[in-house]
């Protein structure tokens, strides 16, 4: 018997009878056609089902004409041969709110589909709702069918969904700043509470002397890149209430959404408006919560109080040369800062609670500037220096913390005034000598942690033996006396938003 002689690297020299080479190379190709053969046959027996990778899909809250988000999930074969479903369709027939599209290829059915052996397809499902009840959210659902070799399988669609108000530019998709102008009669234009309000592009009061009023308990929600602009005389007026709050967020509700920041832009309160007045509100998700600019009288810009201000891709409180006041209020959680206050203005806190935690999961990156930030200036695209001064910014009876070693940025680089003073707060810092328009309180509590009772879920209580327990100044107690909870403080008054 002749042999050839083969190598096997590194599993040294191996023999092969030469003469039954055409036996093997004969059998290993009709094992692959066998192979093939038995993929490419259809099977049609009834043991032979399909696999899905969910058997619900879940829509939250959709508002009305909006649409919603894609929903997906997959269809597998299992089995080692093909598979023909004879038709895919939805239960509810045509007038199903729901929109589906197999592999590529939108229809309300489709009809001898094809997948190859342990194989799969894409489904995706969207859908519009059209509720009857305005003001509460309707429940739809509906089913996907499935017919296969006999076999009828189900994949369910649930939906809730909502009828709004909506205002949309008249350039859609917006294109830049395109506005909608809210009319104004009588000096006042009112949202009512009866359904949600949902936002698109800017929407602006720009009639001098008009307040726009948000009833209590109104919902907002603001499309990516959504305004709310109150132009030069205009004010706004957000007049929750502890049972009713006003709430301003993104208008993605699904559960992935529900603390991504950045989903909508501002409340902007631009130059030469006066007397904002937020009460009561939470304002989540977006990219700045409130921007409150110079207005150049001596008139409050902006008066803020029991409002949560979180979750904001820049800065949750942003003054430039303005004047503000806030009480009894919250702002957590921003990628730039808390609070800034540039180009001077005047400023005052009482019994509010500044806490960022940014970045502490990893989960939108860190944050590498000071919660808190005041300047005194600027320099012109000239390069010129501008100062402006700050008159005051007080802290008083307030938390300020966070993970930073160093949570209170202080610059005042321009030659104007820099007054500022914390007066019974617990504030995270390395400031340890002070200027001389610092009017530095040795009743603060420097670098003590507060002991929150659980940052991770926003809930900025005080928990036993934190430095803000009882030790807030009686009389700034006193004044701002009804928290964040709607508890009275006294006869102690706790640091803070939370008197405990």
């Amino acid at each position: 018997m002749n042999y050839i002689k083969s190598y096997t690297y590194g599993k040294g020299n191996s023999w092969f009878p030469y003469s039954k080479l055409p036996f093997f190379i004969g059998l290993f190709f009709c094992s692959i056609l066998f192979l093939q053969c038995k993929k490419s046959t259809t099977t049609t027996s009834s043991s032979a089902k399909l696999g899905f990778s969910a058997n619900l899909l879940f829509f939250d809250t959709v508002f009305t004409t909006q649409g919603s988000t894609v929903r997906v999930f997959v269809v597998r074969n299992n089995n080692n041969q093909a598979i023909n479903i004879s038709s895919i369709k939805l239960a509810g027939t045509y007038t199903s709110p729901f929109k589906i599209n197999v592999d590529g290829v939108a229809s309300s059915s489709f009809s001898n589909i094809k997948i190859p052996a342990n194989d799969s397809i894409y489904v995706f499902a969207t859908v519009n709702v059209n509720p009857g009840n305005p003001q509460n959210p309707a429940f739809i659902r509906d089913s996907l069918v499935f017919m296969t070799n006999g076999n009828e399988q189900y994949v369910d669609l649930w939906a809730f969904g909502w009828d709004a108000y909506y205002y949309v530019p008249n350039v859609f998709p917006p294109i830049g700043p395109a506005y909608s102008v809210l009319p104004c009669s009588g000096g006042t234009v009112e949202w009512k509470n009866d359904k949600p309000h949902v936002v698109f592009g800017y929407l602006a009061d720009t009639t001098p002397g008009c307040t726009f009023l948000i009833d209590a308990g109104t919902q907002v929600f603001l499309h990516d890149s959504a305004v709310i602009f109150i132009g030069n005389g205009a004010a706004i007026n957000v007049a929750g209430t502890k049972a009713k709050p006003v709430t301003f967020q993104g208008d993605r509700l699904e559960p992935d959404y529900k603390y991504l920041p950045g989903q909508w832009n501002k409340i902007w309160l631009s130059a030469g408006s006066t007397n904002n007045n937020i009460s009561w509100a939470v304002i989540q998700n977006g990219s700045i919560g409130v921007e409150a600019d110079t207005n150049g009288t001596s008139y409050y810009t902006l008066k803020m109080d029991h409002t949560i201000i979180k979750g904001m891709s820049s800065y949750g409180l942003l003054g430039a040369g303005a004047t503000i006041k806030l009480n009894n209020c919250v702002i957590a959680d921003c990628q730039s800062a808390c609070a800034a206050m540039f180009y001077g203005g005047n400023y005052h806190f009482y019994q509010c609670t500044f806490a960022d935690y940014w970045g502490v999961d990893n989960s939108f990156g860190q944050r590498g500037t000071s919660l808190i930030y005041i300047n005194n200036g600027y320099t012109s695209y000239a390069n010129v220096p501008q100062p402006r001064s700050i008159d005051s910014a007080f802290f008083g009876n307030c938390i300020i913390y966070g993970p930073l070693d160093e949570e209170v940025g202080l610059d005042s680089a321009y030659n104007a005034k820099f007054n500022y003073n914390f007066q019974n707060c617990v504030i995270k810092t390395l400031h340890n000598t002070f200027g001389p328009s610092y009017h530095y309180s040795t009743s603060n509590w420097i670098n003590g942690d507060p002991l929150f009772y659980n940052p991770a879920i926003d809930d900025y209580h005080v928990s036993g033996g934190s430095p803000a327990l009882n030790n807030g100044d009686p009389i700034i107690g006193a004044a701002y006396k009804i928290d964040l909870d709607g508890t009275t403080r006294g006869p102690t008054y706790t640091i803070g938003a939370y008197q405990q």
